[in-house]
């Protein structure tokens, strides 16, 4: 969810060939004269320091002259290449960049608020290119090759990280790197961005206080993470919370929260622990809040059992085109965990366990936005009956491509509201827009 003022056109680190030649050759002699396992029990400033030192020497011996600016160039890359992840250190310094896509090792994309582009960074080959994804996954106890060519790992700052080389990628290793926002948003920020009203910014933290289970739909990229984090931000700090998450992504800030993350299995195939194994493991942990990234595959079922049972105010996501598919999923990925259980009672399950569903899209714009926000009633017959209380309503497109709309309440009083109020939070009823609809009954 980033705004959609552009800061203009970064630089990158793009050489000449004959630099090029000049750097490769540098860093060759660089590598016979360093002493690696010296250099990685060195703090990285001293690290830079002496590789810098030794670069400007080696520099000095060439025969061709070399100006000020491609000296500094060469000397970044080769630092780069010894102590970060080469050609993608420029991309990762760049905080416009939400997504870093390598196609191959010369075909190269970023989303950049919300769109995608081109970028001139490449690596040198296929080989290079699968050095530097090595280098990832193995610095998180993961590894990737023939036999095992797909891989899910993050970076230091918390990045998820997919790989996939041959023989499943035929043309070349390949890599996508969601950024992990250092920045945390807050929802005044997302309603700056249009991402969502101020009565539903007011609305949302009202639930997760008044512990409300909700769950957060979307398709890829829509920022289900990103408002994950922030309801997750409204937890009082005296709740002890357990966030469950294949790969770490929430950045939660409260004092008692316990972090638990999957694990794939070892080379022998053993060790694997899934997200259900953490759901079960977790209820014995005593928490006030589960909050689980992305809910998947059989740990659905769990996860409903936790609410159905006394753990109120448990948040997560879910892949879904809109609300009514969102419960549609879910009631599949209950059908994967094996239980033969009429469709009526896993219906019952879902609309007694979920409160609230909220749908986000990522529109042609760039632009992140809350599109819905339903109710869960309760069922009528067979089908779970929801109601619509906030929908983002599209109007146009304005003369530069930015998608024109209103966000409005439909008049609906939740169910739930007095539920809140006997909690002390008290939703006004003109939120909803209420008083419009009873003035013009």
């Amino acid at each position: 969810m980033e705004s959609l003022q552009n800061t203009g056109q970064p630089q990158y680190d793009v050489i000449n060939q004959q630099d090029l030649e000049i750097k490769q050759d540098t860093f060759a002699k660089l590598l016979k004269m360093l002493d690696l396992s010296v250099l990685e029990t060195l703090d990285e400033h001293t690290a830079r320091q002496q590789i810098t030192e030794i670069c400007h020497q080696l520099l000095n011996e060439i025969s061709r002259p070399l100006n000020l600016l491609s000296r500094q160039k060469i000397i970044k890359l080769i630092i780069d290449e010894v102590l970060g992840l080469g050609p993608l250190e420029t991309l990762l310094a760049d905080t416009t960049i939400s997504d870093i896509l390598v196609n191959n090792y010369d075909s190269i994309y970023v989303e950049r608020f919300g769109k995608l582009e081109k970028v001139p960074v490449t690596f040198y080959d296929n080989r290079h290119l699968l050095n530097i994804i090595d280098r990832i996954v193995s610095s998180v106890g993961r590894r990737i090759d023939e036999s095992s060519p797909m891989v899910d790992a993050r970076l230091q700052d918390g990045s998820r990280v997919n790989a996939i080389i041959p023989p499943l990628a035929l043309d070349g290793p390949c890599l996508s790197i969601r950024r992990f926002t250092v920045d945390k948003l807050t929802s005044e920020q997302l309603i700056a961005y249009g991402s969502m009203n101020k009565e539903i910014g007011q609305f949302i933290n009202a639930i997760v206080l008044g512990k409300l289970n909700v769950l957060i739909s979307g398709g890829t990229g829509s920022g289900k993470t990103t408002l994950l984090n922030i309801l997750s931000g409204f937890i009082p700090e005296n709740e002890r919370i357990i966030t469950i998450e294949d790969s770490a992504e929430l950045q939660l800030q409260q004092p008692h929260t316990v972090r638990l993350e999957t694990r794939i299995a070892n080379i022998e195939g053993k060790g694997e622990v899934l997200q259900r194994d953490l759901v079960k493991n977790s209820l014995r942990m005593r928490p006030d809040r589960i909050v689980i990234g992305e809910v998947r595959g059989a740990e659905a079922i769990d996860m409903l059992a936790a609410m159905n049972t006394g753990h109120e105010g448990s948040l997560t996501t879910l892949h879904a085109n809109n609300p009514r598919d969102a419960l549609g999923r879910m009631e599949n990925m209950v059908c994967m965990a094996g239980f033969d259980m009429p469709i009526h009672n896993i219906r019952s399950q879902i609309a007694s366990a979920i409160n609230v569903v909220i749908q986000l899209q990522r529109q042609e714009d760039g632009c992140r936005r809350i599109t819905s926000v339903q109710e869960i009633n309760g069922m009528e017959g067979d089908v779970i009956t929801m109601s619509e209380i906030f929908k983002f309503t599209r109007t146009g497109k304005d003369a530069d491509g930015n998608i024109l709309g209103d966000y409005t309440a439909t008049g609906v009083i939740p169910n739930f509201n007095n539920q809140l109020k006997l909690k002390g939070i008290n939703l006004p009823n003109s939120i909803f827009g209420a008083d419009f609809n009873m003035a013009n009954f």
